[in-house]
């Protein structure tokens, strides 16, 4: 890493000056701490004991003989308290919060747990917390809208723009510039200004180090091959760092191909020739934009996957190789998540779906002495209404119906 938060060619800090101070603020904070073994061992523990950390690997012995070629393992983020990897990195920012003394957080969310997360921790340190969600995310992601203001965030829908997760982006942003003093940021992936991606693999990267020291337990070797969604990149980054020194694992990031990518409705930054390199939200990357660089509308049938930009250390990882970046049509990803459920009884979010199209493409063309790891960086109760839709299902409908008619008639 270059002075400043750059990856190569690509990160940085493109900040306003009058945020210039705050950001001087957090990287000390951040430097602080991961410099003093007693924060992580305090991280560690408060995982431990609040969010089911280790998670579990686990064999997917089903899927496994379906496709007759490598040895399946999940790693299972969705058992994280909140049901996603989110909120590893909001319970270590949580802890910074705690070391500035400030008594207010806010986020962006796009799928919804994000901002559940970020509600649980303030819950938990009693922090203030208001929650920038775009619109169409809140109408396709309505239940985890419910159990943030439940757990006392204010949700605040953004109207402006396309109204998806980058919008929400510059709401906080906006948010944060007048609020600085009382006010985190906690950004919920690994973009936006240095430190956030260092900061945030930082915080996820428990998630290969787990997957790193079971697979080894499990198998008595490294995988072939590790796959993750990538929309943001924290997920992907959390289980790839596990792994970027091993040089004969092969990792596999797998972006959204939408209606796919020859359609233009997709959100594929790395796997296709749609991105340029930009600087926009305070970074420099790969994004979704014209030739004038204004911004493209994207499309994902996972709310958490449809952000114009992707990290800028995972575009340096894509410049030198060393991940392979795929994509999944929004059909393949339905199809992988029936495949999964119906012959594991796991229920990956849509995001985490895109890693399994990709996987179960993969996985019978490798030996069955390959092992190949999956990061379920979530689970899909949160994608009821999206999925119950794709599968066309029919009392699923007249469920939705009669309730409406019930709020009609009181």
């Amino acid at each position: 890493m270059h002075e400043r938060g750059y990856y190569g060619d690509f990160g940085g800090a493109y900040i306003p000056e009058i945020l210039v101070a705050t950001f001087d603020e957090l990287t000390q904070a951040f430097e602080a701490a991961r410099a003093d073994p007693d924060f992580w061992s305090e991280y560690e523990a408060i995982m431990g004991n609040y969010s089911c950390r280790p998670t579990p690997l686990t064999f997917a012995e089903n899927l496994t003989r379906h496709f007759g070629g490598a040895r399946i393992y999940i790693k299972r983020e969705d058992l994280n308290h909140t049901g996603a990897h989110k909120v590893n990195n909001v319970m270590g920012q949580g802890l910074l919060v705690r070391r500035m003394g400030k008594g207010r957080v806010i986020a962006e969310t796009g799928a919804g747990q994000h901002g559940v997360a970020t509600a649980t921790m303030a819950a938990r340190f009693g922090l203030e917390c208001t929650i920038y969600m775009g619109e169409v995310d809140v109408e396709r992601q309505r239940p985890n809208v419910f159990w943030m203001e439940r757990l006392g965030a204010e949700v605040v829908p953004v109207t402006e723009g396309t109204r998806i997760l980058k919008d929400a982006i510059n709401e906080a942003f906006r948010d944060w510039v007048t609020n600085m003093d009382t006010t985190h940021y906690v950004l919920g992936t690994v973009c936006g200004p240095h430190p956030f991606p260092e900061m945030v693999t930082w915080f996820q990267s428990i998630v290969g180090q787990e997957t790193r020291r079971q697979v080894r337990e499990q198998t008595g070797r490294l995988p072939q091959s590790v796959y993750a969604c990538v929309g943001g990149g924290s997920n992907a980054m959390g289980i790839f760092s596990g792994f970027l020194d091993a040089a004969d694992v092969e990792l596999i990031g797998v972006e959204a191909a939408g209606r796919g990518l020859a359609t233009g409705a997709h959100a594929s930054r790395l796997a296709s020739a749609d991105a340029s390199v930009g600087v926009a939200q305070g970074y420099k990357t790969f994004f979704l934009q014209d030739a004038d660089g204004q911004m493209r509308e994207t499309h994902s049938i996972a709310a958490g996957l449809d952000y114009v930009g992707v990290s800028p250390i995972l575009a340096h990882l894509k410049q030198t190789g060393r991940v392979r970046f795929e994509s999944a049509t929004d059909a393949e990803v339905v199809a992988a998540l029936s495949l999964a459920m119906r012959l594991e009884g796991l229920i990956p979010a849509l995001e985490s779906s895109h890693a399994f199209a990709q996987a179960f493409e993969d996985a019978s063309t490798l030996s069955p002495e390959d092992v190949i790891v999956i990061n379920q960086s979530g689970r899909g109760d949160k994608d009821i209404f999206t999925v119950a839709d794709a599968f066309g299902d029919p009392g699923w409908r007249q469920f939705i119906r009669e309730k409406a008619a019930e709020y009609e008639d009181a």
